[in-house]
């Protein structure tokens, strides 16, 4: 019977122990977690960090201008470098007004690039710009003197270049010579004016 009474009050204060431990024991636990989550945290910023070192254009393209030099450190927002995409380039043509009276977008386009005299690059007209190219500059004209002299404004226009392969050679600021194909344009309101004129004779 003393045994038995001994042997219950030792079960007892092992269950007491026990529990006491239990507080302890959630704290180790949760300390645990916690520098888990820290270390999680810490190799995220890690990981984080390693993708700032590859620099990623938001377009395929060259490099047109660089603006920083080897060993130069830069943050958040510093401008690296000018990219030129190739996969749209386009060329903007100033005709002046007295030529445009056939042009529509859509129309096909020969361009002779100065560089490349034996290359034909095919294109076609975009759009043509609302206003000349002074009505944009940063003095647009002022008439206010009421002396007025007629000038032929240049009306810019841009061309897409359709072979991609080709529109490889261009490059920005290249000079080059765009022959528009006005031909039906021209034929379609000719004959739309016949028409005209025999109803108006009718």
């Amino acid at each position: 019977k003393d045994q038995a009474a001994a042997a219950v009050e030792r079960d007892e204060a092992a269950l007491v122990a026990a529990e006491n431990k239990v507080p302890v024991l959630q704290t180790q636990r949760d300390q645990a977690v916690a520098q888990r989550d820290r270390a999680a945290a810490t190799a995220h910023q890690a990981e984080l960090n390693l993708s700032y070192t590859d620099i990623v254009a938001a377009v395929d393209g060259t490099v047109g201008a660089r603006s920083i030099r080897v060993g130069q450190f830069v943050t958040s927002g510093t401008q690296l470098m000018a990219v030129v995409p190739l996969h749209s380039v386009y060329i903007v043509a100033n005709f002046k007004e007295t030529q445009l009276t056939h042009v529509r977008a859509g129309q096909p386009v020969e361009i002779r690039v100065d560089s490349f005299p034996d290359v034909a690059i095919k294109g076609h007209v975009d759009s043509l710009s609302p206003a000349s190219g002074l009505e944009f500059s940063l003095l647009p004209p002022d008439n206010a003197t009421g002396n007025f002299t007629k000038i032929v404004q240049r009306i810019p226009v841009k061309i897409v270049i359709d072979d991609e392969a080709l529109s490889g050679l261009l490059r920005s600021g290249m000079s080059v010579e765009p022959e528009i194909d006005t031909k039906d344009a021209a034929t379609s309101e000719r004959g739309m004016l016949e028409r005209g004129l025999s109803s108006h004779a009718g």
